[in-house]
């Protein structure tokens, strides 16, 4: 049995398997059980082999990066539409560290330029990096940062522009992004498209590829945004585990749906915007019919020049429904001074507010401290933690007593985090909050979702 190389280095080992031996060249990685070796073989793929199958291995010069000075991204066309891609982090953007086995975000843009040429032949496009953050580190000030970058795309004459983003929180970006820009009644010059992607750039299933390239495609040959259909900001990613069709969706209307497939993402009350299938001759479009009759309504916004702005300062408390639910929790949390607490409700929207039999008094005091908060001018709003339907609070005799206390939300069909990204904007605009949040400002309660 040999000695095995420590992670990090680039090696050529040579090992049994059960039918014959072979050879493998590629990075070593921390091992995947104790007693083993495992590679990143150059494909991408990762291979590990008990240590007594190792024969023997060479270590082997490790490919040095290229510095932006070495990197032929091709000249694109001058007569294709200009598009910025504007780099914030996450997987799409991301490698392997090879000395732990962790994905780190670090792959720059001019890499991601010089890694997939075939962008030359969609857009002329130059990118911007504003981070390289993971998206569960963004925050409100990131938002602001990446809208004022979208609107200096904008005014610099770009058709579209590209946000590579990590997607554990895109969807809320892309939510926060919608308002900023069509919440008060405008709309972008131009389509924003916010992509991602599952899996890292150096891995053999990596989805980043054709999601740059859907979204860049989307961004320079997509119609431009109406604002009332939800489309200020769209998302591009995967629309199946297979290759080969992305899905177009509205940023008011998806979630994540699953921490690791390439198909993560689903629209929320509705459909997607559209697919776009890659073919030998390029992108084919398919716009979903509820999307191509909003596009056939002609639109009175006028084109956004700056978009609104978050204010940072501000904090939202949020809460599930549920047993383990107490009025102290809440007590606690709204001492420290914030601005709102949402309510994450079973079912159309419904709190353990009820002692019908006199054997849970919890129920009693979490109906008092909520109706303290209305009282003190505190916004109390409801969302569905069932992600599909409405929150309707018409139904049932608690909804009713939840309205009659002064709780917000019923009618919302939007997202959980839409509607939170909402709130947080219109306290940030010092609007009308019970107006606010009733009104579909920019798409995000369309009857059409809900199909």
């Amino acid at each position: 049995m040999v000695a095995l190389p420590n992670p990090g280095v680039r090696v050529k080992a040579t090992v049994n398997t059960h039918n014959e031996t072979v050879e493998h060249t590629g990075l070593v990685l921390p091992p995947a059980a104790k007693g083993h070796l495992s590679l990143k073989l150059d494909n991408g793929y990762n291979v590990s082999y008990p240590t007594e199958a190792v024969q023997q291995w060479e270590e082997l010069p490790t490919k040095a990066a290229l510095s932006s000075a070495e990197l032929h991204a091709p000249q694109a066309d001058s007569d294709l539409p200009r598009v910025r891609l504007i780099h914030t982090g996450g997987t799409i953007a991301s490698k392997v560290d090879y000395a732990t086995g962790a994905v780190e975000a670090k792959f720059e843009p001019e890499e991601m330029l010089d890694a997939i040429p075939e962008l030359a032949a969609i857009a002329q496009l130059d990118a911007v990096k504003i981070g390289n953050m993971f998206s569960d580190d963004i925050r409100p000030q990131h938002w602001n940062i990446i809208a004022a970058a979208c609107a200096d795309a904008f005014a610099d004459g770009c058709r579209g522009v590209v946000v590579a983003h990590g997607t554990d929180t895109l969807h809320i970006t892309s939510a926060a992004l919608s308002f900023a820009f069509a919440g008060d009644g405008s709309r972008p010059a131009g389509p924003i498209v916010m992509v991602g992607s599952q899996r890292s750039s150096d891995r053999g299933s990596s989805d980043a590829t054709e999601n740059l390239l859907a979204a860049v495609h989307w961004a320079a040959n997509g119609p431009l945004p109406t604002g009332d259909a939800g489309d200020s900001v769209s998302v591009v990613m995967h629309h199946g585990q297979s290759d080969g069709v992305m899905a177009v969706h509205s940023g008011l209307a998806l979630r994540k749906m699953h921490s690791s497939r390439r198909d993560a993402f689903h629209a929320v009350n509705g459909q997607p915007l559209a697919t776009l299938t890659l073919t030998h001759e390029g992108f084919r479009t398919e716009t979903l019919p509820w999307y191509a009759s909003a596009l056939e309504q002609p639109s009175s916004r006028p084109l956004a020049q700056q978009p609104t702005t978050y204010e940072t300062g501000q904090r939202i408390a949020q809460f599930i429904a549920g047993p383990w639910l107490h009025a102290e929790h809440i007590e606690a949390v709204v001492a420290t001074g914030v601005q709102g607490v949402v309510l994450h409700g079973t079912g159309l929207g419904h709190l353990p507010i009820d002692d019908p039999q006199n054997d849970a008094p919890e129920n009693a005091l979490l109906w008092r401290i909520l109706t303290r908060c209305v009282n003190r001018e505190l916004p109390v709003v409801i969302v569905n933690q069932c992600i599909h339907g409405p929150v309707d609070m018409n139904v049932y005799s608690k909804g009713r007593k939840q309205q009659a206390m002064g709780l917000l939300g019923h009618g919302v069909s939007s997202t959980p985090e839409t509607m939170v990204a909402k709130l947080h904007w219109v306290l940030s605009q010092n609007m009308d909050i019970n107006g606010a949040l009733a009104s579909n400002l920019c798409g995000e309660h369309r009857e059409t979702l809900r199909e």
